[in-house]
C-alpha cells in the first residue's frame, strides 16, 4: 500500500541522515547575533555600552567572542567544578562534529594546584590543541579552585569589592 512504502521511505531517511561538518567560520556566523546562550547586558553607564556575554559549555571567560565560543571552534576547553567540590577538564574529541554528547572527553583535576596547572597548560599548549586558550583556561582553573575551596570550607568566601569604599 502507498502507506507502508511513505513509511518504509521515511524510515530509511532517518537511519541516513547524520549530523553534517560544517566550517568553525560559518557557524560563528549562524549564531553570532542570536543564540539561546547569549546574554547581553547592558553597561551602567551611556559611555560603557551593552556587553554581550555567553553561557555555552566550552567558553572559558563567557565572552561571546569567536575565538572562545564553545559552539562555533571544533577544538574547545571547558573547566567546570563537579558535584563532590572537584575540577573537570572537558575537550572536544575528533567525533564531536558529527556526535553530538559522545564527543568530549573529561579530565578530573584532583591533584595539587601546580600539578594541576601543568596538566592544564600541557593539555593546550603542549599538545598543540589551543595554545591560545592557555592563560583564559588557567584563569578559570584559579577561579573554580577558590570557589571549591570556599565551598568545602577551607577557606572562607571573599567578599566582592563594589566601589571606592
Amino acid at each position: 500500500s502507498p502507506l507502508r512504502y511513505c513509511y518504509s521511505a521515511f524510515r530509511k531517511f532517518l537511519y541516513i541522515s547524520k549530523m553534517v561538518a560544517a566550517a568553525d567560520s560559518l557557524v560563528w556566523e549562524l549564531v553570532k547575533n542570536n543564540n539561546s546562550f547569549m546574554r547581553k547586558k547592558s553597561g551602567r553607564t551611556s559611555r560603557s555600552g551593552s556587553v554581550r556575554f555567553s553561557v555555552e559549555s566550552g567558553n572559558l571567560t563567557s565572552l561571546s567572542t569567536y575565538k572562545y565560543s564553545g559552539l562555533a571552534n571544533s577544538k574547545t576547553i571547558d573547566i567546570s567544578s563537579t558535584d563532590d567540590n572537584r575540577a573537570a577538564l572537558t575537550l572536544k574529541t575528533k567525533k564531536a562534529g558529527t556526535s553530538g554528547k559522545s564527543g568530549k572527553a573529561a579530565i578530573a583535576l584532583n591533584k595539587s594546584f601546580r600539578r594541576t596547572a601543568k596538566t592544564i597548560s600541557g593539555q593546550t599548549a603542549d599538545k598543540y590543541y589551543r595554545s591560545d586558550l592557555k592563560s583564559a583556561a588557567l584563569a578559570k582553573y584559579s577561579a573554580v579552585y577558590r570557589g571549591n575551596r570556599a565551598a568545602k570550607g577551607v577557606k572562607k568566601a571573599q567578599p566582592v569589592k563594589r566601589g571606592r569604599a
